[in-house]
């Protein structure tokens, strides 16, 4: 049996005339129709068979026997957050051909006049948020096909609970069709709207990060709201975020948070990350706030608690920082011990030698393979016309995986 081509036809976003003349003479030679009834109305004259677009699994089927000639209608570009990725794996790419059309993030871009080359683009139709919501708090723009559950108000929410509410939002409503509507308004906005089924969140950065006058790693404490008691000194800093061994999209505990210097420059390192910064002292919750706003830190999130409370909330952790635990240490750690995920990493800054001694028992006791490194730092002052270095209180980074088997 040789099979017909399936052609898959984007329906662009004005109807008829967003048909070029290649697409039109396909749907002329056709004899199966498939789409979203709002496509099928666009050809009223159309000789052949007409299916609405149901269950995909019931599709394949049909497109598996057929010896019809197929067209199949999509929203914009098929291969653009389309159908066309559940086809091409289950169908031979040859069988497949793809026509293009003006995607309705393109058009509503043009329409609002915003370029969009800067853009990120995200579906969370049928997909989940969380995800989603990672991607846009690390980008400057951000365009989201959205669905009935995970609407704008809901993308909203989010954002705000996270700390990353400063956009200009644009909801672009039932784009191509008589009552397309667009509205600009904030992320608070969005919280009172009632959207369209058919809509397109654009989400546009209102103010320049001050993060761009600070480098990535190595911020100069003084820039910290923070008691210079509460506070990872820049070097030692350096030294526990190397060891903590970040990547891009992990998701990281900073325990006993303080100023939140470390949880700030590991956002720097993994803006896709999930960060979670856990404090209970007032004081140092009052620092934070000022922090996390001065350094538009987007994808940390404060948990006011004091752990190991708090924690059963977060997701699993990648990683564990653990700047002061409160006289909980044990606790905590078999806490992490139970939730940490596989390869994952947990370093402890010590000033003391008991909470050292205490550190690297309670891991081992858990389980975990210890590495303890002594920092010492030195750093000049002026004295009359001479320098001479003065000595910090040297500083225990404590590294802990779990051992082999």
């Amino acid at each position: 049996m040789r099979q017909q081509k399936i052609y898959l036809v984007g329906a662009g976003i004005e109807g008829w005339e967003g048909f070029g003349s290649k697409a039109l003479e396909i749907i002329a030679k056709a004899e199966v129709m498939i789409g979203h009834q709002r496509h099928l109305d666009i050809f009223p004259d159309f000789a052949g068979e007409k299916m609405p677009l149901g269950d995909l699994p019931e599709l394949l089927e049909f497109l598996k026997k057929t010896e019809k000639r197929v067209v199949l209608l999509a929203s914009g570009d098929p291969a653009f957050f389309g159908i066309s990725r559940f086809l091409l794996r289950n169908l031979p790419k040859e069988r497949i051909e793809i026509i293009a059309n003006v995607t309705s993030m393109q058009y509503a871009f043009a329409s609002i006049k915003e370029p969009w080359d800067d853009a990120i683009f995200v579906s969370v139709h049928g997909r989940g948020m969380h995800a989603a919501v990672d991607k846009i708090i690390a980008a400057e723009k951000a365009c989201i096909l959205t669905d009935k559950v995970n609407t704008p108000a809901a993308i909203a929410r989010e954002l705000i609970e996270r700390g990353a509410e400063g956009y200009e939002a644009w909801l672009c409503e039932d784009l191509g069709l008589p009552g397309e509507k667009f509205t600009k308004t904030t992320v608070r906005g969005l919280l009172e709207m009632k959207p369209s089924d058919l809509n397109t969140l654009i989400l546009i950065r209102t103010y320049e990060p001050n993060l761009v006058q600070y480098p990535l790693i190595g911020i100069d404490d003084e820039e910290f709201h923070t008691s210079k008691k509460l506070i990872t000194k820049k070097e030692v800093r350096a030294v526990t975020l190397a060891k903590l061994q970040l990547q891009d999209d992990l998701v990281l505990w900073d325990i006993g948070a303080g100023s939140c210097s470390v949880s700030i420059e590991a956002s720097n390192l993994m803006p896709n990350g999930r960060i979670f910064a856990v404090e209970k002292n007032p004081q140092c919750i009052a620092f934070i706030t000022e922090n996390l706003k001065k350094f538009c830190a987007r994808n940390i999130k404060l948990v006011e608690a004091y752990a190991p409370e708090g924690l059963d909330e977060l997701p699993d952790p990648d990683r564990v920082f653990i700047g002061g635990a409160g006289g909980m240490l044990d606790e905590v750690i078999d806490t992490i011990a139970q939730r940490l995920k596989p390869e994952g990493v947990v370093v402890i800054n010590a000033v003391t030698l008991d909470t050292l001694t205490r550190g690297v028992e309670f891991l081992e006791d858990h389980g975990f393979s210890v590495e303890a490194t002594c920092v010492n730092i030195a750093k000049t002052r002026n004295l009359t016309e001479y320098k001479m270095f003065e000595a910090q209180n040297p500083v225990y980074v404590i590294t802990a995986w779990r051992a082999e088997a």
